[in-house]
């Protein structure tokens, strides 16, 4: 552990990326194996111990210091693991036992229950220093915030060894931690994974934000950009998987798509729920806030999947029938895929049609109509284009319609955590429930913390440490003086918020230091954007 403790400790003071790819790269060829497995596993978000929570440490925290001295020193480091590191008591009796492997705490780790875990980790606790403290706790309770995220550790292994970081894409997520057979082939030249029959995972093509400037039709063609999630469809072996943009498993939240796939193929498409919202009858789909209830669900009621029957809609095709088109034009891959219609059921797909216009000027009056069809924009995709891993310039546009902006009161404030720990950055904000001069409520609309500068972060932190009211843990109430105006992508029914509503994708779009709270919009005024 201590030199994953060491590669922790460089990870968190390094922000250059060059030196943070040299610094993983570099443990990854040190180590053996399974330890830089399991640390690989760790950098990318992909171990779980459900016995360990961030509630645990606490716990075992405030029965070893004095509870108020944990609360202080907790929120003025603005990280658990952190605090708990530099907090915990050292032994009476300390005595030297030797360092533990990465392999041997995660199979501690592994073997914890939730009964078990208060007994057993102060064990493990005690037999380090500060930093393999901290380590362990980063390990156990997930979510490392070091500044890095899946694609660069990928990039870092790629870059250790010498090998294409798109095939290393490729096998990551049909195989599980520690990767023994991706170390066996990149470090010590074995034969590739054999995931022959396998259902497995491939990088999706993304696309930059169109900004200012346009494109030639003749080079590229449009299509909507759907509301729903982008999922990959892939059928291998007699079995079809449904992942998510970010490679996970989302197969069982959506039964119906997984027999209904007739051939060995690899689709890319938007996964969509019946309704009218998006588009309208012709659309054909529902909002987002329709298919946000099926997501995450491990079961799905028959209610459920009559209620809100899932479909995918159609962009293209990565591989079909033992061909791989990857390597071949967009078009090429567009025509394909539109001759692969008649062989799929229509009730549980259909093809993202494309966007006719005369000239780029035609298309952004087109493209003005998305929010009144509930649609998030357009694409615009070269024509020539093959099918590449990330984002390539020029090859793929997403020109996304302009955001909502409505005027809202800062209610709350709360401590970010990583290099903001020190600042208040995480705003809860409210729109009135009425009339204000009349004695009308706020309510809390949305929350936030991006959208503003290092320099307007300090403004804002200290406004909120003069004009505090009440402290609620680490949460402050603030006086009702300061308004932002919040950009965002829409707004939806909720019964969570006692509000009735909930925000997609809020940001602060501007500090109005100059505009009386008063003067802020009324809850009415998100209703009426509601597209449900």
């Amino acid at each position: 552990m201590e030199e994953f403790a060491a590669l922790l400790d460089a990870l968190v003071y390094t922000t250059s990326r060059n030196r943070k790819l040299a610094l993983i790269a570099a443990y990854l060829r040190s180590q053996p194996d399974p330890d830089r497995g399991w640390a690989l596993a760790a950098l990318t978000d992909g171990l779980d111990f459900p016995a360990v929570k961030s509630s645990t440490i606490r716990n075992l925290m405030m029965e070893r210091v004095d509870p108020l001295l944990w609360a202080l020193s907790r929120d003025f480091v603005g990280d658990t693991a952190e605090t708990a590191s530099l907090l915990w008591p050292e032994p009476a009796d300390a005595a030297p036992q030797g360092d533990l492997s990465v392999a041997e705490v995660v199979e501690r780790l592994s073997a914890l229950t939730r009964t078990t875990a208060p007994k057993e980790l102060p064990g493990l606790l005690d037999r380090m220093d500060a930093n393999g403290r901290y380590a362990l706790i980063k390990l156990a309770t997930g979510g490392m915030r070091v500044g890095v995220s899946a694609r660069l550790a990928k990039t870092a292994f790629a870059q250790a060894f010498d090998v294409a970081v798109e095939e290393v894409e490729e096998y990551w997520h049909a195989l599980a931690p520690p990767y023994a057979e991706l170390f066996a082939w990149a470090a010590n030249g074995a034969p590739p994974p054999d995931l022959a029959g396998v259902p497995r995972f491939r990088p999706f093509m993304l696309a930059h934000p169109l900004e200012d400037g346009e494109v030639d039709l003749k080079d590229y063609a449009a299509e909507w950009k759907w509301d729903g999630i982008r999922v990959q469809l892939v059928r291998a072996g007699g079995e079809t998987r449904v992942y998510s943009r970010s490679g996970d498993d989302i197969s069982a939240s959506f039964p119906e798509l997984l027999t209904v796939l007739p051939m060995d193929a690899v689709l890319d498409g938007e996964l969509l729920v019946r309704g009218t919202a998006q588009g309208g009858e012709a659309g054909g789909a529902a909002s987002f806030n329709a298919l946000q209830q099926r997501l995450g669900r491990k079961t799905v009621s028959g209610k459920m999947l009559k209620e809100a029957p899932a479909f995918v809609r159609l962009y293209d095709v990565l591989l079909l029938d033992g061909t791989d088109w990857r390597d071949h034009p967009w078009k090429s891959r567009r025509a394909t895929l539109e001759a692969l219609m008649p062989r799929l059921p229509a009730s549980h797909f259909d093809l993202s049609a494309l966007v006719e216009a005369e000239d780029f000027a035609a298309l952004a009056a087109i493209r003005d109509t998305a929010r009144d069809e509930a649609i998030e924009g357009l694409m615009l995709k070269h024509r020539d284009s093959p099918y590449v891993a990330g984002r390539k310039v020029a090859l793929w546009y997403k020109w996304k319609r302009d955001p909502l902006l409505i005027d809202c009161v800062v209610m709350y404030a709360q401590r970010g955590s990583g290099k903001r720990s020190s600042f208040h950055s995480d705003f809860t904000f409210g729109c009135w429930d009425g009339d204000p001069d009349s004695g009308a409520e706020l309510l809390p609309v949305g929350k936030a913390y991006t959208g503003f500068t290092d320099a307007e972060l300090k403004q804002l932190d200290k406004f909120v440490r003069q004009n505090t009211l009440n402290r609620f843990g680490p949460v402050r109430e603030v006086k009702r003086e300061l308004v932002f105006e919040v950009a965002f992508d829409s707004v939806h029914t909720s019964k969570r918020h006692k509000s009735g509503l909930a925000m997609r994708f809020p940001r602060i779009h501007r500090i109005r230091w100059d505009k009386p709270a008063h003067e802020a919009d009324r809850i009415e005024a998100l209703r009426a954007l509601i597209k449900d």
